[in-house]
């Protein structure tokens, strides 16, 4: 059974210009050779059956750094990875980069090299980032999710499509007078 988290806090959407379309990146980190800390890949992997329209779906793995170029293009970034946070295997959370800042003693590898590559973005580009992590069942050589994490694949998808419809929405909200 997967539950889920929501681990943000309502934090106001900062939309790019009027004048296009927000660039929304997708990205699945982790190792894929680690059983489940390869959620995030496994995870774009069932994305690319449904790409949700207008965004760019990128198995980073766990070449951050080679994914700067991507991070500087996206004025939107949800980052998919497997986060240890204390629930039970297959639980899905969902914050923002902030909260990753905060309590980076319990956060991933992957989350804190996220954070890193952050800071060599252009100092006026501050894309919105929303991180979906899965608590992982098995840290162990493999290329097979556990059965637990396997099953919380369709809810981090739904999750996806429902952030990147949230997101498109608020493009065509009109503007607070």
């Amino acid at each position: 059974m997967t539950t889920e988290t929501d681990m943000s806090i309502a934090t106001p959407m900062v939309m790019p210009s009027k004048k296009r379309r927000a660039h929304i990146l997708i990205a699945g980190l982790g190792n894929l050779l680690l059983q489940d800390d390869g959620v995030g890949v496994h995870a774009i992997n069932a994305l690319k059956k449904d790409v949700p329209q207008g965004t760019c779906v990128v198995e980073v793995g766990t070449a951050v750094l080679d994914a700067l170029h991507l991070f500087e293009w996206a004025d939107i970034i949800i980052a998919v990875d497997a986060m240890r946070a204390g629930g039970a295997p297959g639980t899905v959370y969902q914050f923002g980069l902030e909260d990753v800042q905060k309590r980076s003693g319990d956060a991933s590898l992957h989350e804190l090299n996220l954070v890193a590559a952050f800071r060599f973005l252009k100092e006026d580009h501050h894309p919105l980032i929303t991180i979906i992590g899965v608590e992982p069942e098995i840290i162990d050589y493999g290329m097979e999710l556990s059965s637990i994490v396997a099953d919380a694949l369709p809810t981090v998808t739904h999750r996806i499509h429902e952030l990147v419809a949230g997101y498109r929405a608020a493009e065509c909200s009109p503007e607070p007078e």
